[in-house]
């Protein structure tokens, strides 16, 4: 029931070992301080072709590029929660609330 349909984008500063997290490289961009590290413009950096065994480095950062595991909550919930499915066990919502 996982979903790997979600891309992620992890930034490492190499000077501080910071590491934040993006959900594109578009969102990267839109922090100042990552725009100033990366010293090149979002046209350019999209074609540098980051990928999962093809991260981006300067001097600065690494940029690697990943996907998060996910889990359908909608599935989830009905599974855990239709009495028809032999096995069932109902141990409440899953994704709600938290």
């Amino acid at each position: 029931m996982l979903k790997h349909d979600r891309t992620i984008i992890h930034v490492e500063v190499k000077d501080t070992h910071e590491h934040f997290y993006f959900g594109s490289a578009a969102a990267m961009f839109e922090d100042s301080r990552m725009r100033d590290l990366l010293k090149i413009k979002y046209q350019t950096f999209r074609t540098k072709r980051v990928a999962p065994d093809k991260p981006y480095e300067n001097e600065h950062i690494i940029v690697r590029k990943g996907n998060l595991n996910t889990i359908d909550h909608a599935l989830m919930n009905y599974v855990l929660r239709d009495p028809n499915v032999p096995g069932n066990v109902t141990i409440g919502a899953v994704g709600r609330g938290w």
